[in-house]
């Protein structure tokens, strides 16, 4: 704060040797640099297989999966707007604001949905607008409700600055140090995620064959595992969703287990947690140890969701519950179902969301070794679970402390600034 109570421009945290050197500045995006993009390519000039790659909303930063032909592209390249090497680009539909710096290399990218900031770098280098652009409401940019931005509402970005080129270098480099640490420690979790499916499809039986390729030396001589149905060892009970129109159904301390809450192999937590009351009045519960697992919804087309519950829990219309009836290892079971996720059958419903038919589900085969080999196998994936879930903890409080280092590094914002 100054003298006359205006709140003066500048960081919380600086680097020493700046922090004498004033202000920081504020200007509109639009004055920094001009939002651009490419010449409109039409469906009928791409291609699948081969070519330069064409990028849109949902393949920028991964694999292409349209191409041009080199001579379109080359022709376009040269008599239409082109990014530079460094400039930033942006994601302008769907899911908005995913920014990417353009590393030089042949691509081309559809027009409208992804733009850049042809930028002079005479106030403010490519590499700290991009951590700028990292650090977006983007949702607060349109209050529409179609997902898009414009390149008025691009233009119009508040962005705080330091005016020598040498702060702004040492600000971004010092994020991208952090940003270079955190893709380094989800690789790992992407290493061992990999590691634990391809150990998976080892440790169970291949189909149409009764004993796995991987097997604890101690059970090598132990002959082939039984032959059963999921059906025919657990047993399946459907969920439900107690009334929004009963207050005193919800915001107690039960998790309800829907979609939203399936995204690892323990399940204890959920968006929404419903009251003893509901449960009294009908809500179905599953136990401690049942396996869960999504049958109706939109993200069976990626992946099958299943878990188990690590505590007494109730679930949803769209997910079933499987209680184990025989003496077998429930996360023996949990990891069986997951290396066959390939041989569920997944259907389309009326409304478009994919579906699991429960006769399907009760008819896959499933082998069943011994409670001790069952044991091995279940203590081997745990085990490796619990790599991850540590991995996955160590990689959160890395982005954490870029998230409250970023709120340091940059003065605080009015609401309508970047």
């Amino acid at each position: 704060m100054s003298g006359n109570g205006k709140s003066t421009l500048v960081p919380q945290l600086r680097f020493g040797e700046f922090r004498e050197a004033g202000e920081w500045e504020n200007k509109p995006l639009g004055e920094l640099g001009d939002v651009l993009m490419c010449k409109r390519i039409f469906a009928d000039e791409t291609n699948d297989t081969a070519g330069v790659p064409f990028f849109k909303i949902g393949t920028l930063g991964g694999k292409p999966d349209a191409f041009i032909s080199r001579n379109l592209f080359e022709s376009y390249k040269d008599k239409y707007k082109y990014p530079r090497k460094g400039e930033i680009l942006i994601t302008c539909s769907g899911t908005v604001g995913k920014c990417l710096p353009y590393d030089g290399e042949d691509a081309y990218y559809q027009d409208s949905n992804i733009v850049w900031i042809d930028n002079s770098k005479l106030k403010i280098s490519n590499e700290f607008l991009y951590t700028v652009l990292l650090n977006v409401n983007w949702g607060r940019l349109n209050s529409t409700t179609i997902t898009r931005i414009y390149g008025s509402d691009l233009r119009g970005i508040i962005v705080s600055f330091p005016i020598q080129s040498e702060e702004q270098q040492k600000i971004a480099d010092c994020l991208s140090s952090l940003d270079e640490r955190i893709t380094a420690e989800a690789n790992k979790i992407d290493t061992l995620k990999a590691h634990k499916k391809g150990l998976m499809q080892q440790l169970f039986p291949a189909e149409g064959e009764t004993v796995p390729r991987l097997r604890f030396g101690e059970f090598r001589e132990g002959g082939e595992w039984e032959e059963k149905t999921l059906g025919g060892v657990t047993e399946f009970a459907s969920g439900g969703t107690p009334s929004k129109d009963v207050p005193e159904y919800w915001g107690g301390t039960i998790p309800w287990i829907s979609a939203s809450s399936m995204y690892e192999t323990t399940l204890c937590k959920s968006v929404l947690n419903i009251t003893d009351l509901a449960i009294k009045e009908g809500a179905r519960i599953a136990k401690k140890g049942t396996i869960l697992i999504l049958v109706r919804g939109s993200m069976l087309y990626n992946r099958v969701p299943m878990g188990i519950a690590s505590i007494d829990v109730s679930f949803n219309q769209d997910v079933k519950a499987l209680t184990i009836k025989q003496e077998i290892h429930a996360y023996f079971l949990l990891y069986q179902l997951l290396s066959y996720e390939s041989r569920i059958s997944i259907d389309k419903t009326g409304i478009g969301a994919g579906k699991i038919e429960t006769d399907e589900l009760k008819d896959l085969g499933i082998y069943i070794p011994s409670p001790s080999e069952q044991q091995k196998i279940a203590d081997c994936l745990s085990s490796l679970d619990e790599l991850i879930t540590a991995q996955a903890q160590k990689l959160e409080i890395l982005k954490r402390h870029k998230k409250g280092l970023m709120q340091q590094l940059f003065p605080t914002q009015d609401e309508e600034s970047a």
